[in-house]
């Protein structure tokens, strides 16, 4: 494939098939060697299935040739993170206790039902992306798949909970990645690797199975190259689905209309102390000046304060309670083979009280009350995606070195919490070359709002799209540097 794909986008590869530039065989061929070559460093895949990617390339080629494709998708290499169901594909949500159920024996018989849009638009899905046990934490390592890492630098974690998928992309491994976001999982992995993620309102985005507690958290959502991909992406998954009978009504939005309508006149809040969270400079370095940017295209741009109080004392007991989920009924034999991490929280969160969940619920109404008010003064909030840059791999998560509320997710975790859309995208790159992230978030239900403000800030931004000099990089590693 053309060097000026190796990095596609969507919107480049939709163009290209159509032109007969490049075919959907081609594509796919390019985005498999990319996972032989990097795969052995990076460890982004769970599963990658060869001979059904390039049967359904050839499937796409020959609509394309009779002219007939089923639509912007239709041959486009991309991914499905492996907590997320796929028919014929084990989903073993990084966890070896799913390996032992028999989920690695079968049957899978359904796609979630983001897979089945995707199918039924003729995308093609190389494969399965890692993810640290159950998604529970913000980087992506598990007992079961290894250490996932960073194409911007081997030693550093992508992030996660969606690692593998943004790993992979920013490798440049197919067009666009389905992640999910529980308390930041898109975002985070987005910030650390320079892709655009969002994460759309609670509901937009039909999930099925829906029968955990921590599933009120979480929305699927696409990891990309450009904001217009993922609103093209959203065009597809957005459509409804019955098995998820909490869904928001199915309202037929084209997210790709109205995004170059600007940040004129809007307003727009900064809170770089977002709940007592404290930046490190080098963030508040590339998220200033991209802040100001939004004043001179014309919004009216104001620096706030916390906003809200800290989240730990109020989510803490809740969030080890959505944990023990897990773990409550296990054998021990079972437990024995979970990250001991992940174990201790889990069994932690079998002690919380019901009394204290329940004020766990009530501060979830209480903190989203709060932010519809705050939207009635300001139609978007500007944060940074993330307090700090990407630690090491070998980073024991929620301890007191790298801790879940004041380093990895004070910025991402409020709005999984109200259920409200918020997006990553590149603002900056620090001294020693790593991406930095803005977060702009939306009130609910304004996801095409919070898509609109990402595409101004993109289209005025002098910084080109940016990738990691990833050959370099895995020469080295390779070498033992």
């Amino acid at each position: 494939m053309d060097d000026d794909f190796e990095f596609p986008t969507v919107a480049e590869l939709f163009q290209a098939f159509g032109q007969g530039r490049l075919s959907p065989e081609a594509a796919t061929d390019a985005a498999l060697a990319r996972i032989r070559a990097t795969e052995p460093t990076l460890n982004a895949f769970q599963l990658v299935d060869e001979a059904g990617a390039r049967e359904a390339a050839n499937a796409s080629a020959r609509r394309w040739s009779e002219g007939r494709p089923l639509g912007p998708l239709d041959g486009i290499p991309l991914t499905i993170k492996d907590i997320v169901a796929t028919k014929g594909w084990p989903t073993l949500s990084g966890s070896r206790t799913e390996e032992t159920a028999g989920n690695s024996n079968g049957p899978w018989q359904e796609d979630a039902p983001s897979v089945a849009r995707l199918r039924e638009a003729g995308a093609v899905i190389l494969g399965k992306t890692t993810t640290p046990e159950f998604g529970w934490k913000g980087m992506t390592d598990s007992p079961l798949a290894g250490i996932t890492r960073n194409p911007w630098n081997l030693a550093l974690t992508p992030g996660g909970s969606s690692g593998g998928a943004a790993a992979s992309m920013a490798a440049g491994v197919g067009a666009i990645a389905y992640g999910t976001d529980g308390g930041g999982s898109i975002r985070i992995p987005s910030n650390y690797c320079g892709l655009y993620g969002i994460k759309p309102t609670y509901g937009r985005v039909p999930h099925a199975p829906n029968d955990r507690p921590f599933s009120t958290l979480s929305s699927g959502g696409p990891i990309a190259r450009t904001v217009t991909d993922a609103a093209l992406f959203l065009n597809i998954i957005t459509q409804p689905d019955d098995r998820d009978w909490r869904a928001l009504p199915f309202d037929g939005r084209d997210y790709r209309i109205g995004l170059d309508d600007g940040v004129r006149g809007l307003r727009l809040a900064y809170a770089p102390t977002l709940g007592g969270a404290e930046a490190a400079p080098e963030v508040l370095a590339a998220t200033d000046p991209a802040v100001r940017l939004f004043a001179d295209l014309g919004a009216v741009v104001e620096t706030v304060g916390e906003i809200i109080a800290p989240l730990r004392p109020r989510f803490e007991a809740y969030w080890l309670a959505g944990f023990a989920t897990r773990v409550r009924g296990m054998s021990e034999e079972k437990r024995a083979l979970l990250e001991p991490d992940f174990r201790a929280l889990a069994e932690a969160g079998l002690e919380v009280d019901i009394d204290v969940y329940l004020q766990g619920e009530a501060e979830r109404s209480r903190l989203g009350a709060q932010f519809a008010a705050f939207h009635r003064d300001y139609d978007l909030l500007l944060t940074p995606t993330q307090p700090t840059l990407p630690p090491p791999v070998e980073t024991r998560y929620h301890s007191a070195e790298f801790d879940r509320w004041r380093h990895a997710a004070p910025f991402t975790v409020p709005f999984n919490l109200t259920g409200q859309p918020a997006a990553s995208i590149p603002c900056g790159i620090s001294d020693n070359g790593l991406p930095i992230g803005l977060q702009i978030v939306g009130p609910r239900f304004a996801d095409h709002l919070v898509l609109r403000a990402s595409r101004a800030f993109e289209a005025a931004c002098q910084m080109p799209r940016i990738h990691p000099r990833l050959r370099a990089s895995v020469e080295g590693l390779l070498a033992g540097h």
